[in-house]
């Protein structure tokens, strides 16, 4: 691939990793470029404003970087964006919601690794189809998680956990973001690899999750960086691990699941944007150039990576791919684990 400059182009390359069989979506994030950028005074759709229905409660990650990111889109095309929590059901809520809307550009869903992939193996029935009631925009960030016990928790590492769980009268419960979320299913991995009495505690998004692990009214919890950062900062909480390759570079001291003993537990969250099913061609080409060109921004990639997320963008076509790709990878976490949507 030809090298670009720092003042020269998004590329966004769709990869296959082959032992793997998935698909990854990798942004190569550079800056500057005049064609990429819409001009503010170009309203993106005319009309009333965009609503981006996210599904989940306000102040989690997810909502503060899609605020984030709608911020910046408002501000390059003039259009008002407004994003809405859905919370519930797995993110089987919001997305009812927005499969009934009109297909006209102006309502949106906050897809994600749950509701776009684990739900369709997670639950008999769904309210919504994920390929045929949506169309894909594009892909715009992906999430390791951070392994967090209560401050007082006797847990030094990942195996004193699963010792304690292992000893204690009717084992650990750990928390997650709701059914199909990525703490559910890291959870569910930890119990099955070391054989533990762990219970599942589903909550309706990390915010009162994270508030009821700082008062130890669970054990653990696998959540994003920055929805358990207040938590860390105010000392009532702990990480103990992290699921990307390597340290966070925000936690340079904590060791990953890999350096903790425990390869294979590496699962990363990821977020898009989808419109009902029936969007017209131009208006998804429109939506995914404005949303792209956000993404690329300096200060975007920097409050992205600030909350300990990964920028990336695709195409609507790899965009479809990838989520097909991480339905099947996903289904056989879920199968293997045994895990059920509550």
């Amino acid at each position: 691939m030809t090298s670009c400059s720092a003042a020269s182009c998004i590329r966004v390359i769709l990869c296959r990793h082959a032992s793997m069989a998935r698909s990854v979506i990798l942004a190569a994030l550079c800056i500057a470029n005049p064609f990429l950028v819409p001009h503010a005074t170009a309203e993106l759709l005319s009309g009333r404003p965009i609503t981006i229905v996210i599904p989940f409660t306000p102040g989690a990650s997810a909502d503060t970087l899609q605020r984030i990111l709608a911020r910046k889109v408002s501000a390059d095309t003039g259009q008002v964006l407004v994003v809405e929590s859905r919370p519930g059901g797995g993110g089987a809520i919001g997305a009812a919601v927005v499969k009934q809307a009109s297909p006209d550009g102006h309502t949106l869903f906050q897809a994600n690794s749950a509701t776009h992939a684990a739900n369709v193996s997670l639950y008999a029935t769904l309210a919504y189809d994920p390929v045929k009631d949506f169309r894909p925009i594009t892909l715009m960030w992906t999430f390791p998680q951070v392994l967090a016990i209560p401050l007082d928790s006797p847990a030094k590492s990942v195996a004193d956990l699963v010792a304690l769980a292992k000893s204690k009268p009717g084992g650990l419960s750990f928390a997650s973001q709701g059914s199909g979320a990525s703490g559910h299913l890291l959870g569910e991995m930890l119990k099955v690899r070391t054989g533990a009495n762990m219970v599942h505690v589903p909550y309706r998004g990390a915010g009162p999750a994270g508030l009821d692990l700082a008062a130890g009214r669970v054990d653990f919890f696998f959540v994003s960086y920055s929805s358990i950062l207040p938590f860390l900062q105010a000392g009532k909480v702990r990480a103990l691990a992290v699921t990307s390759p390597e340290p966070l570079p925000a936690l340079p001291q904590v060791p990953t699941m890999r350096h903790a003993g425990f390869d294979g537990m590496e699962l990363d969250a990821w977020f898009g944007l989808v419109a009902p099913a029936g969007t017209p061609d131009a208006v998804i080409d429109k939506l995914n150039s404005a949303f792209v060109a956000a993404i690329a921004q300096p200060d975007v990639v920097r409050q992205i990576m600030e909350q300990g997320a990964r920028p990336q963008a695709s195409t609507p076509r790899e965009f479809a791919a990838f989520m097909a790709s991480e339905t099947e990878r996903i289904g056989r976490i879920v199968r293997a684990v045994g895990a059920k949507g509550e």
